[in-house]
């Protein structure tokens, strides 16, 4: 008889979803004493339609509050009052008891809970000694409810507990995030202190010499100014170059510059791509950079003639092939394929790598971290 989600929060329409709603079918049995009962007093039908009514629009309170411990005396009271109220004329009414019982594990500490429980256990044994509801009937209704308060109240409690882990991970890996953000600043921090730090330092002091030496020896001036000018190209390429490995690549760029790398060693390149194929960013880098570095390995070492590259997603995995003809081998895996490794299993895949014949590179992730 779960209810809403354990934090309480999310808009409206989050809470009040639909399959929730129908735990309140249960109050079907609170109609059906009236409803089948041979002779029924005047006041059976009026009794059992104002606790239905009533414990809707608590129902409803305790779906809008979520997780609050005022949920306490808007809703769980509430429904324990009518309840004893109701019981000894209908028997049916007892799953009130049940209804508490779920708002209660839902909204309280698993040992108030319990209490809690214990309290509405004892509340449905005393009403059902002072019942008017004849013997067969009443044992079914309260022996019913009897049983449901500990079910459904002790199964909110797990569910409360599972969400607050699944929430729990959630934040962990919110922090993990931050803190690989923090750390990827500080090494393009250092990067750039590492590139430029030096050739900056020295452009400034040869700029300083030159200006000194313009009007006193012409001819120095002027090599130092070459100079000033080839430490300026060295540390503008240094930072191209890094700079390219931190953009976000993608797949399409980087079949292109496979077919260009692999038409400059004479290899022939096949590729199947599914084109209407939509990966999240950051998995297409990372899958982006495995094709460069597979690419590479293909150009530099395989001897091949020709390269086949295909990237599907099937039985729930995206998967992206690069397979030759060359010389293939058992050699162990370079630095290169070992960081491509790391980086696809650390989004939950698997680097395959066959040596005979030629070589083959299956990579494979989960869909549900790809699109």
């Amino acid at each position: 008889m779960s209810t809403v989600d354990a934090a309480g929060s999310g808009s409206v329409a989050e809470r009040l979803r639909t399959w929730d709603w129908l735990y309140l079918g249960y109050l079907l049995f609170v109609l059906a004493q009236p409803y089948f009962s041979p002779d029924p007093a005047w006041w059976e039908w009026p009794l059992a339609t104002v606790v239905c009514a009533s414990t809707v629009v608590l129902y409803a309170v305790a779906l809008l509050r979520g997780r609050s411990a005022r949920l306490v005396w808007s809703s769980i009271v509430p429904m324990v009052v009518i309840g004893a109220l109701a019981t000894p004329f209908n028997a049916d009414a007892s799953v009130l008891f049940v209804y508490a019982a779920a708002a209660a594990g839902k909204a309280l500490p698993w040992h108030v809970a319990r209490r809690w429980f214990a309290g509405l256990t004892v509340l449905d044994l005393a009403t059902a000694l002072v019942s008017r509801v004849p013997i067969p009937y009443r044992l079914l209704g309260f022996g019913s409810a009897l049983v449901l308060i500990w079910v459904v109240g002790l199964l909110e409690i797990r569910q409360h507990d599972r969400r607050r882990e699944l929430e729990n991970q959630r934040l962990r890996s919110s922090q993990v995030g931050l803190m690989a953000t923090i750390a990827e600043r500080e090494r393009i921090a250092r990067d750039l202190h590492d590139l430029l730090g030096h050739s900056l330092t020295a452009v400034v002091m040869r700029a300083q010499l030159t200006r000194e030496l313009v009007l006193a020896d012409p001819q120095r001036a002027c090599a130092e100014a070459e100079e000033i000018e080839r430490n300026a190209r060295e540390a503008l390429s240094a930072v191209r170059s890094t700079v390219t490995g931190w953009r976000q690549t993608n797949i399409r760029a980087e079949l292109e510059a496979a077919r260009r790398a692999l038409a400059g060693t004479g290899v022939a390149l096949r590729v199947d791509y599914d084109g209407g194929l939509i990966l999240l960013a950051a998995t297409e880098h990372e899958l982006g950079l495995a094709l460069r570095e597979a690419v590479t390995n293909v150009a530099r070492h395989a001897n091949a003639s020709t390269c086949h590259i295909g990237l599907d997603a099937d039985e729930g995995r995206v998967r992206l092939v690069i397979a030759d003809d060359g010389i293939g081998g058992s050699a162990p895996e370079g630095t290169g394929l070992t960081g491509l490794r790391e980086r696809i299993t650390g989004l939950g895949g698997a680097v395959q790598r066959t040596g005979s014949p030629g070589t083959t590179l299956t990579i494979t992730v989960p869909v549900e971290v790809a699109g």
